[in-house]
């Protein structure tokens, strides 16, 4: 803690300098955000949007972790033939069936009924489509727990080598495009299926266990997708957020809907300095300090370039562009702490509704449990 405190006392004036320097390149009065120590708040002041959104990942990431393991012992127990614990079965492992909450949602708009099988895995889709709908790709970033362990990766990464490494543009956007390709995929095999093939798939005993054979696909893991799972963590390593931003089809999905987010990273040119922090401070490359408002599908509203902006009421993520001059800005803009709120009523609210209306467990008889799950390594795809 010391050393930190040391080199943070160090590269303090450097910061403030380099601030300074822009603000006079600028020709325009920066007036800092109030609490900020080299243009930043503290880590641990509530109004620090960072804190927010690593406490949110934190919670999100060990729900998960607890989701996974207590299925497992589910999952185990029949496999047993019912001698080991039993424990009851987490219906939240259904938010990492996409595939199934892609299929229900289609069997729902053509039928206008709620499936009785895997309908907390359509629930959860539209749980988060709503969020990226509201809030860009926020879910990407505050909640996603693959996308937390790909900033854990890249945070990793660069205190070993210093730095990311970033592919040249003529190789990222094309890389970019892949994730699109594959989500162009998935709604290519799952749109064109008829109702009585969705409903055939969904009641197979594929279908009744997909949850059971998504876990056997990580607990008996092939050669190919263990080499691949390996080349995407060292990757990512060097590679900032390496599978989001090349290769994840369900961020490609939150982002087409987070196009139409009233919400938007919004910026103040009359009282922004120029200083550039906020591209820098950008995990996703975005040039925020050359845009008045950011569009793009890459944005995952961290607000990672709204903490680094020194300036008071620039640069917001909110409805409407932030007005003034230099000490007369005023803007409406969420904070760290309203968008985890607004991200949790969401969630709560879809699992409140899901419970209420009997569609948040999947409920079949016990039977087809012990019969199926034994035989889950051979069942095939339908």
């Amino acid at each position: 803690m010391n050393t930190q405190n040391d080199q943070h006392s160090i590269l303090q004036p450097v910061i403030d300098d380099d601030i300074a320097q822009a603000a006079n390149r600028s020709r325009k009065k920066l007036v800092r955000r109030p609490g900020t120590i080299g243009g930043k708040l503290p880590w641990y002041d509530l109004r620090n949007a960072k804190l927010w959104r690593h406490a949110a990942q934190s919670v999100f990431l060990l729900i998960n972790i607890y989701i996974c393991m207590t299925f497992y012992y589910w999952v185990r127990f029949y496999e047993t033939g019912g001698n080991s614990t039993f424990v009851e079965r987490p219906a939240g492992i259904e938010g990492w069936l996409p595939i199934a909450g892609l299929m229900n949602l289609k069997y729902t708009l053509e039928t206008w009924q709620i499936p009785p099988i895997h309908a907390a895995s359509m629930l959860l889709l539209i749980a988060f489509l709503a969020m990226s709908f509201l809030l860009k790709k926020a879910f990407c970033s505050w909640l996603c727990p693959i996308g937390t362990l790909s900033e854990a990766l890249a945070t990793l990464g660069k205190k070993l080598f210093g730095r990311h490494f970033l592919l040249p543009r003529w190789l990222d956007i094309p890389l970019r495009g892949l994730k699109y390709l594959l989500l162009a995929f998935f709604l290519y095999l799952v749109i064109p299926m008829p109702v009585q093939a969705l409903q055939a798939f969904l009641m197979s005993p594929y279908g009744l266990i997909a949850d059971v054979k998504m876990l056997n696909f990580f607990r008996f893991i092939g050669e190919t997708t263990l080499i691949s799972i390996i080349v995407l963590t060292i990757g990512s390593l060097f590679i900032q957020n390496l599978w989001c931003r090349y290769l994840c089809p369900y961020g490609a999905l939150i982002g087409i809907f987070s196009l139409f987010s009233p919400f938007k990273i919004r910026r103040n040119a009359d009282s922004c300095i120029d200083c550039g922090k906020c591209a820098k401070a950008c995990p996703s490359r975005i040039p925020v300090d050359r845009l008045i408002q950011v569009r793009t599908v890459e944005c995952t509203a961290c607000m990672s370039c709204v903490e680094s902006c020194p300036a008071k009421d620039t640069l917001v993520f909110s409805l409407t562009k932030p007005k003034g001059e230099p000490g007369a800005t005023h803007s409406l803009g969420l904070s760290g702490m309203a968008v985890a709120l607004m991200l949790t009523l969401i969630l709560a609210g879809t699992i409140g509704y899901a419970k209420f209306a009997g569609h948040w467990d999947t409920q079949l008889p016990e039977q087809f449990y012990y019969r199926l799950i034994p035989a889950s390594q051979q069942l095939g795809h339908p």
